[in-house]
């Protein structure tokens, strides 16, 4: 997907976690996906450089994809897909 391609979904939430550092931006992107159901988007931006791999790491351990990542500059800008629901909460 490419950085255009954003403009054609639909987000049902967006999340600016910008200012804030690590574990803030992960809690703050748990408490989002939490409220989604299945099949739904939301966009992160965030501006922590550990935001990068922890994101990358929990979308795989929970169940999301990552349609699109996108670096430009210390912005980090996450297009994402709830795809299970969680068993249990994410410690």
């Amino acid at each position: 997907m490419t950085g255009e391609n954003h403009k054609e979904i639909k987000y049902n939430a967006e999340l600016d976690t910008q200012g804030l550092f690590c574990p803030e931006p992960l809690f703050e992107v748990r408490n989002i996906s939490e409220s989604l159901e299945i099949g739904q988007f939301f966009k992160v931006l965030a501006d922590d450089p550990a935001a990068e791999e922890d994101l990358h790491r929990w979308a795989k351990r929970t169940g999301t994809e990552i349609l699109d990542f996108r670096k430009e500059g210390e912005l980090l800008t996450f297009i994402l897909v709830r795809k299970v629901y969680l068993l249990e909460p994410i410690k």
